[in-house]
């Protein structure tokens, strides 16, 4: 008797919302380059031991994975690639807030400023 399991695609690794892509398709239009893309990245450092990094990029890494949202490439090293499974990347543009914002379901705690996350 043979038994077959059907994997389950939990996540596809992180999201851009349309929020954040626009706002990031907007930047790379101010840059004036077609070359770059967005690259996340996770870090050790801040208060909880690990912290996001967002930048444009031109260099590719050996085992990059990137992911396309729209006209906007993003980048994900190898090594930040299942820190950042299932996360979403939003834009928030309010009278209190205005910035990126990272939702990780990974992160087990966070620090009080919200830079770093365990």
């Amino acid at each position: 008797m043979t038994t077959e399991t059907t994997p389950v695609d939990i996540s596809t690794g992180i999201t851009l919302t349309d929020g954040a892509a626009a706002k990031v398709a907007a930047l790379l239009a101010q840059e004036g380059r077609d070359d770059l893309y967005l690259r996340v990245a996770v870090q050790p450092g801040g208060c909880s031991g690990l912290r996001y990094q967002l930048y444009f990029d031109d260099r590719n890494q050996d085992g990059d994975i990137f992911r396309s949202f729209g006209s906007v490439r993003v980048a994900v090293d190898k090594m930040s690639d299942p820190y950042l499974m299932g996360a979403t990347i939003d834009f928030v543009d309010t009278i209190e807030k205005q910035g990126f914002t990272i939702d990780n379901p990974n992160a087990q705690g966070s620090c009080a400023c919200g830079d770093s996350f365990n």
